[in-house]
C-alpha cells in the first residue's frame, strides 16, 4: 500500500521538474534585443543599484481556436502562418536593475504610444518620459530606488510613432481573402484637444477619395442639428486625410471647437484585440520564461515574483478591458497581473476590440460623445443593467482576477461616470465592493493632473487647475504592492456616498458664486445611442452619474483630500467651461478650474468674493503651517501619503507661507 502511494508522488516530482524546463506557455516565439544602454550613466540609484534600458521587439502568435483568444474580434478572419496561428510583432522597453533588484515588475500601459510612468508617477520631466536615459529623467526615482523592473510595450497599431512612440504590428482582417469595406464615422474638432488645424487624419483608409461617396457635416454642440458641409469647402488630401476650408473661419478652415463628422467607406480593419493578447503574452513571458525558442534570454531575467500594472487615462480603460475580457489569464492558466491600478479611467473602456475600432477616442460631453466607450458592467461589484436586464461585474470571479485599485479625480465624476464604480447604474444606492477591489476619489483635481501644471486657461473660461495627485498615486501603488506581496489590505475606499449625503447631482453640488467665474451645472450624460456609425441618443436610456458635494469654498468634501485641498489657498475643481470662440457653456474637455483666495478681507470685499480670505481662515503663517502639519499627519497615518511626500509637503508649505503671508504676520 505504501508503494502504490509512493509511485504517484515520485511521478509528480518528475513532472514538476519537467515542467520547470519547458518554455513558458505564453505565445511569444522570439525576442529581439535592439539595444542595451546604461541608465543614468551607470550611476547607482539607491537600493535598486544600477539600471539599464533594454529595447527590442517581441514576436508572438495566437491560436484562434484557443478559448482564451476567442474574445478577439475578427481573429478568425486574420491571415495565418503554416501552423495555423496569427502572428504579431510588438515593441517593448524595459528599465531593469542590473543586479536583480526586488524581482517585482511594474507594467506601465502606454497611452497612445507614450510612456507615462516617469512623469506622471515619479514627477520626472515630461519631455523625457518616452525616452528616459538620465537620472534627471527619473524624477524622484522612487520605484528605481526600490528595485522594480519597469516595462512598457505597444498595443495600438495606429499609435503615433513620433518621439519614440511604441506600437504593435497586427494583421488586417479579410473576408474570403478580400479586403473588408464598410461605411463608418469619424469625428474631428479643431483646437480643443490640440492645435487649430485644417487637416484631419482618418481612422482608416478610405476606399475611395471620391467626395460623392462620403458626407461631411458640422454642428456647434453635441445637441445641435447636423448641417452638411458643401463639397467645395472640404476635400480628400489622400485616402487617410481630409482638409476643411470653410471661408470666414479665421481666414479659411474649420470653426474651432465645432464637431465635424465624416461618413465614408473605410477598408482594412486591423484585428485590434490582438493588442490585449500581446500584453498578456509578453508579461507572462517576462514572468515565467528563461529564454525564447532561439535561446535569447528573458530580458527581465528569471525569478520575477510579482507583476503590477498601472494604466493612466486611456491606459486605465485598457486595463479595465484586460480584466473584464479575461486577458488576465494566460495560456498556461496563470495570472498575468497580481495587482492592477487604473487611474483616471472612470467607468470607461477602449473602443478597440471591434471591427474598425478607434482606440484613441475618449468620450466627454462635447468630444467623442457618441462613440462606444462606456458599457455595462461598470463596477467591480455585481449589478443589473436597468435597460438590458443583464447582470454582471468588471471582475470575473474566475480565480484569475487581480487585486484592483481604481483612482479617479473630480473630472471623472463630471465627465467619465466615475460614481457608477460605487453605485448601481441608476445612481440610487451605494454598492458594497468585493474584498479584492478599492475605489478612491482624489478630490479637487483635474483629469490631467500631474507635476508642473500651470493655471493657464487655454480654450477654457476659468484658470485651469494645477493640482498634482501624484503623491496619492504613489502611496496607493505602494499599498497595492503590500496587498499583493504581504496580504496587507489597502485603506478602505474613499469616495462620496449617497449614505453620507456627499454624492449629489451636478446641479446640486452646492458650489458658491465666485466673481468672474463660469460655473458648470451639468456633467457628461452616459446615454445609450445604438449604432456608433449612425448614433441615435435616447435621453430616456441613460445611466445616472453623480458628483461630490462641495464646501463653502467650492472644494469637494469627499475623497482623498490632499494638503492643497484640505488646507486650501484657493478653490480647485475637476470641471471647466469653454470660452469664445469655442462652444461656450460646454465642459472644457477634461480640464479643471482654479481660483485663489483673496489675501485679506479688504481684498475680497472689493470683488464681492464670498470665500474667506487667507488671513481670515489661517491668521498668519504659523496658523497655516499648523493646519498643514495636521492634514499631512492624517494622510500619512491613513496611508494616503508616503513619508518622503509628507516631508516634501511640509517643506513646500513653509516656502509657500513665506511668499503668501506678509513678513509682519510670520
Amino acid at each position: 500500500m505504501q508503494r502504490t502511494r509512493a509511485f504517484p508522488c515520485r511521478l509528480l516530482v518528475f513532472l514538476a521538474g519537467l515542467a520547470a524546463t519547458l518554455p513558458a506557455m505564453a505565445a511569444i516565439t522570439e525576442i529581439r534585443i535592439d539595444a542595451v544602454r546604461a541608465f543614468a550613466g551607470g550611476e547607482s540609484i539607491g537600493a535598486g543599484g544600477r539600471y539599464e534600458r533594454v529595447t527590442g521587439v517581441a514576436r508572438g502568435e495566437l491560436d484562434p481556436a484557443d478559448p482564451r483568444n476567442r474574445v478577439i474580434v475578427n481573429l478568425e478572419a486574420a491571415p495565418r502562418n503554416a501552423r495555423g496561428r496569427v502572428e504579431y510583432e510588438v515593441d517593448f522597453d524595459l528599465l531593469r536593475p542590473v543586479d536583480g533588484g526586488n524581482r517585482k515588475l511594474i507594467y506601465d500601459v502606454t497611452n497612445r504610444g507614450r510612456k507615462f510612468f516617469t512623469h506622471w508617477v515619479m514627477d520626472g520631466p515630461p519631455g523625457a518620459a518616452n525616452d528616459p536615459l538620465t537620472r534627471e529623467h527619473a524624477g524622484n526615482a522612487l520605484h528605481l530606488r526600490e528595485g522594480y523592473t519597469l516595462v512598457w510595450s505597444g498595443w495600438d497599431p495606429d499609435a503615433p510613432k513620433a518621439n519614440q512612440g511604441m506600437s504593435i504590428r497586427v494583421p488586417v482582417a479579410l473576408r474570403d481573402g478580400a479586403p473588408i469595406v464598410r461605411r463608418i464615422r469619424d469625428e474631428f474638432q479643431s483646437g480643443t484637444r490640440g492645435p487649430v488645424v485644417k487637416r484631419f487624419r482618418l481612422s482608416y483608409e478610405s476606399a475611395s477619395t471620391d467626395q460623392g461617396q462620403a458626407t461631411l457635416t458640422v454642428r456647434r454642440t453635441e445637441a445641435a442639428a447636423r448641417v452638411p458641409v458643401p463639397p467645395e469647402e472640404w476635400r480628400f488630401v489622400d485616402a487617410r486625410t481630409i482638409e476643411i476650408n470653410t471661408p470666414g473661419n479665421a481666414g479659411s478652415g474649420p470653426a474651432v471647437g465645432s464637431i465635424y463628422e465624416l461618413h465614408y467607406r473605410a477598408k482594412n480593419p486591423w484585428v485590434l484585440g490582438v493588442g490585449y493578447a500581446a500584453t498578456r503574452d509578453l508579461v507572462s513571458f517576462l514572468r515565467h520564461a528563461k529564454a525564447d525558442a532561439k535561446g535569447t534570454p528573458n530580458p527581465a531575467g528569471e525569478g520575477i515574483r510579482h507583476a503590477l500594472a498601472i494604466g493612466i487615462s486611456q491606459s486605465g480603460r485598457y486595463l479595465r478591458d484586460h480584466v473584464a475580457d479575461g486577458f488576465n489569464r494566460d495560456e498556461g492558466d496563470r495570472k498575468v497581473f497580481d495587482g492592477v491600478l487604473a487611474h483616471i479611467s472612470g467607468v470607461g473602456r477602449v473602443f478597440m476590440n471591434e471591427a474598425f475600432g478607434q482606440p484613441f477616442r475618449t468620450n466627454t460631453q462635447h468630444e467623442d460623445h457618441l462613440f462606444p466607450e462606456n458599457r455595462f458592467p461598470f463596477s467591480a461589484a455585481s449589478t443589473t443593467d436597468p435597460f438590458s436586464g443583464a447582470t454582471g461585474a468588471l471582475l470575473r470571479g474566475d480565480g484569475f482576477d487581480p487585486l484592483l485599485i481604481e483612482v479617479n479625480t473630480s473630472t471623472e465624476y463630471w465627465q467619465k461616470g466615475a460614481s457608477l464604480l460605487h453605485t448601481d447604474p441608476t445612481g440610487a444606492r451605494d454598492l458594497a465592493l468585493p474584498t479584492g477591489a478599492r475605489v478612491y476619489l482624489v478630490a479637487g483635481t483635474q483629469h490631467g493632473g500631474r507635476v508642473g501644471l500651470t493655471p493657464a486657461r487655454g480654450p477654457c473660461a476659468n484658470d485651469r487647475n494645477p493640482h498634482n495627485p501624484a503623491p496619492a498615486l504613489r502611496a496607493l501603488l505602494a499599498a497595492l504592492d503590500a496587498w499583493v506581496e504581504k496580504g496587507v489590505a489597502p485603506p478602505e475606499s474613499r469616495v462620496p456616498t449617497l449614505r453620507e449625503g456627499t454624492l449629489v447631482a451636478p446641479d446640486n453640488a452646492g458650489f458658491p458664486t465666485i466673481p468672474g467665474w463660469e460655473i458648470a451645472r451639468r456633467g457628461n450624460a452616459l446615454v445609450l445611442f445604438g449604432d456608433w456609425v449612425d448614433p441615435t441618443p435616447d435621453p430616456a436610456r441613460q445611466y445616472r452619474s453623480l458628483v461630490s458635494r462641495t464646501d463653502a469654498d467650492g472644494n469637494e468634501v469627499a475623497g482623498i483630500r490632499l494638503p492643497d485641498i484640505a488646507v486650501p489657498l484657493g478653490t480647485h475643481t475637476g470641471w471647466n467651461l469653454y470660452k469664445r470662440p469655442y462652444p461656450e457653456g460646454e465642459l472644457c474637455d477634461r480640464d479643471g478650474s482654479y481660483a485663489p483666495f483673496a489675501l485679506t478681507r479688504a481684498d475680497r470685499d472689493k470683488t464681492g468674493d464670498p470665500r474667506a480670505s487667507v488671513q481670515e481662515r489661517y491668521g498668519d503663517a504659523a496658523g497655516y503651517l499648523q493646519r498643514l502639519a495636521e492634514a499631512v499627519d492624517r494622510l500619512r497615518r491613513d496611508r494616503f501619503l508616503l513619508e518622503e511626500d509628507a516631508q516634501a509637503y511640509l517643506a513646500r508649505g513653509k516656502a509657500l507661507a513665506e511668499r503668501v503671508f506678509p513678513a509682519a504676520s510670520r
